[in-house]
């Protein structure tokens, strides 16, 4: 863990707190990562860099204030400069793949991951939505230092983004990348069916809903030779929590990546939204908080 300290904080728009996270010679990170803030001993949560990626004096995120969230919000919203907090490294799921040319999408705070990608990368264009012009944080900014390669889309003055238009015909040696809501992202995901292989990234806050069957399996610690059984009704990461097994983990619900594990052997069934199709092909690895198995039998690197 990293202790930090604010020094700075700001309201950059309707219900959006900036703050920079100072502390001396911290690592290193690239666009797309996150970290971790630990609120309360029992409350951490993560958040998007956004700030400069070659600054290693302080980290900067900016949170969106959701009274109806699970309450890391209104925590972050309530820190003052010169509060302490403590935050883990850096970790990216959410890389800048290579590619000629680059179509981002943002839907209100999702635009925080994508802010470093914008400053490392030369062929883009950014089309940024948000329910109101008010409340779409960094976005005069962004149109002061990018002019017309940014379109912003106020949905109060001009509807949902039109991605029948932007999406409707793939684009070549274009790569996309998507962050905001649910919504928006399961509409561009649609949109894109028809794209190349690959050609989408997205990044998700919340979960995707998780309707496919449950069956029981069991799961063998390579460590100790431990077999443990996992019913329908409990994840892999709740039988360790009660055996007494320690697992690194966060947000139980698929969406940051802490838990991600080793498989030594069996076949998982993923149901995160962390890991790419090609990550999930592969089968290295799985995030135990939602994850399961196809097989009856999975050998984990704990």
């Amino acid at each position: 863990m990293i202790n930090t300290v604010i020094t700075r904080r700001s309201l950059i728009a309707d219900g959006v707190v900036s703050l920079d996270l100072a502390a001396p010679d911290l690592p290193e990170w690239s666009p797309g990562a996150h970290i971790d803030l630990h609120l309360r001993a029992d409350l951490i949560r993560q958040y998007s860099l956004c700030g400069d990626s070659s600054n290693r004096s302080h980290y900067q995120i900016a949170v969106l204030d959701s009274p109806d969230g699970r309450g890391g919000s209104r925590l972050v919203h309530a820190l003052a400069e010169g509060d302490d907090v403590e935050i883990s490294a850096p970790r990216n799921h959410f890389p800048l793949v290579d590619s000629p040319n680059y179509l981002f999408l943002a839907g209100g705070i999702g635009i925080t991951p994508l802010l470093p990608m914008l400053a490392t990368t030369p062929n883009w264009r950014l089309v940024y939505g948000g329910r109101t012009r008010a409340s779409m944080a960094f976005a005069n900014e962004l149109v002061d230092r990018y002019g017309d390669r940014v379109t912003l889309w106020p949905q109060d003055e001009r509807g949902l983004l039109d991605l029948a238009t932007e999406l409707g015909t793939p684009q070549p040696e274009t790569v996309v990348y998507c962050c905001g809501p649910e919504p928006l992202l399961a509409a561009v995901e649609t949109a894109c069916l028809t794209w190349p292989p690959n050609s989408l990234h997205v990044e998700r806050f919340t979960p995707q809903e998780d309707t496919a069957e449950r069956l029981p399996f069991t799961v063998e610690l390579a460590a100790t030779g431990q077999t443990l059984d996992i019913p329908v009704e409990n994840t892999i990461l709740e039988v360790l929590e009660q055996h007494g097994i320690p697992a690194m983990s966060s947000c139980a619900e698929g969406t940051c990546g802490t838990c991600e594990t080793t498989i030594l052997a069996g076949t998982p069934d993923h149901r995160d939204s962390v890991l790419s199709p090609a990550e999930r092909e592969a089968g290295k690895s799985m995030m135990i908080c939602v994850s399961r198995a196809s097989t009856p039998h999975l050998v984990l690197d704990l």
